[in-house]
This record gives structure tokens, C-alpha cells and sequence, in this order.
């Protein structure tokens, strides 16, 4: 029979309390949870070249969905101790039935692969499956590097033609998945662009004007975008 030791080594000894390697024979586990706020930020870059560098599983325990959309790939979504849905992050973040796609903070992750990049003004172009993105980056990327792009849903407008002589870089062709009440005159919208999901939340109005319905092919601009690491 295995038996299940904690260890004491690296990465442990570097990232303290909260934080248990377990072992049983040949595999590894890495759990996380209950990191204050300062501990967090120190960790999280580690924790991302863990992820990135080890082929070790990670377990992270969070409330918080800018943290889970850096770190995880899958997602388990816990409501006092019951799984309300268990998927890949991608899919999980806009789904409207869940949670997390409501609010302020609702977002939705993109993968993208850096293309090219302007020195000049310090602007990357990327692409994904659902069109081109450009992003101002201070410490571009490598050509061919894949980079998850956070989009938070109320930095997404929607327009029924493809906006001219605008300050927004990034506008999209996308269709509109389906549509729920977000609180008081807030409606957030579910979008599909190529086999990437969005979110935009937008007010009840703006739903009216614009007769959104599940189907309908639409522009999504996109305001802004946060590069996750």
C-alpha cells in the first residue's frame, strides 16, 4: 500500500504555508489555498512557470476569477461544497447559467498565438480562431509564443455593422449565443467568435435597440484586454 507523505522540499520551502506537495509512490500533487494577499502576488509568477515548466497536476483553491482564469486550464465550480459544473476553463467562464458569467467581473480567456509585433508603437498583433487581435505589449512576445488574453465582458460593445473610423483596435465577427437579465438594466449577452466564447454585458436598452436574438451575427468591440502572467 502508498503511503501519502507531505514534502518538505522545494517548491515548499520556497512558498510556505498554504502549500503541500503529496506524494504517493511515483506521482506528485500540488495544492493551494488560503494565500493572503501579498503572499498571492509574490507567488502567482512562480506558480505560472510551475504550470508551465513541470508536468506536475495543481490544485488551487480560489475565490477569486481573476486568479483562476491566470492559473487553471480546468475548473471545478464549488457552491457549499457541491460541484455546480466541472469543464475546461474556457468553457465554463461565459456559460450564462453559471455563476461566473454575471457581474462586474465576468470575463472570458482567450489563446492566442503572437503573430508579430510593431516596435514602433509597441503593439502586437495576434490571432486566434475567431479573427486578429492587437495588443500593446512592453515585453512583446516571441512570433509563434501562445498567450492567454483575459476579456472582461463590460469592456465588450456590440454593433450590428462593422464600426468605421474607430479608436478601437480589435473588432470581431461573432454571433450571439443567448442573452440573460444581469441585474438592474444590465443584460450580458453570450457570443461566439470561430471556437472561442465572449461575453458582453451591456445594458437592457442597448438589447432592445439592437433586437438581439440567439442566432444573429453580430460585431463585438472589444475595449480592452488583459494579458494573463
Amino acid at each position: 500500500e502508498d503511503t501519502l507523505s507531505l514534502h518538505d522540499a522545494l517548491p515548499i520551502s520556497a512558498l510556505g504555508e498554504g502549500i503541500v506537495v503529496v506524494r504517493s509512490g511515483d506521482n506528485r500533487l500540488i495544492a493551494y489555498d488560503a494565500l493572503d494577499g501579498k503572499r498571492k502576488q509574490e507567488i502567482l509568477p512562480y506558480l505560472e512557470r510551475l504550470h508551465d515548466e513541470l508536468d506536475i497536476p495543481m490544485l488551487y483553491v480560489s475565490h477569486a476569477a481573476d486568479e483562476v482564469a491566470r492559473l487553471a486550464d480546468h475548473l471545478v465550480l464549488l457552491d457549499s461544497g457541491r460541484a455546480l459544473a466541472c469543464g475546461p476553463l474556457g468553457e465554463l467562464l461565459p456559460r450564462l447559467d453559471l455563476p461566473l458569467a454575471h457581474g462586474d467581473v465576468a470575463s472570458s480567456v482567450v489563446h492566442a498565438t503572437v503573430q508579430a509585433h510593431d516596435t514602433a508603437d509597441h503593439l502586437s498583433t495576434l490571432i486566434f480562431d475567431g479573427g486578429r487581435l492587437q495588443l500593446v505589449m512592453a515585453r512583446p512576445r516571441e512570433p509563434g509564443s501562445t498567450v492567454p488574453l483575459r476579456v472582461q465582458a463590460r469592456d465588450v460593445s456590440l454593433s450590428l455593422l462593422r464600426p468605421e473610423g474607430s479608436s478601437i483596435l480589435n473588432i470581431l465577427p461573432v454571433q450571439v449565443l443567448g442573452l440573460r437579465e444581469d441585474g438592474p438594466g444590465q443584460v450580458m449577452v453570450s457570443l461566439q467568435a470561430g471556437g472561442t466564447r465572449l461575453l458582453a454585458r451591456i445594458t437592457r436598452h442597448s438589447a432592445k435597440a439592437l433586437q438581439l436574438q440567439p442566432g444573429m451575427p453580430v460585431y463585438a468591440q472589444i475595449k480592452g484586454m488583459a494579458l494573463l502572467d
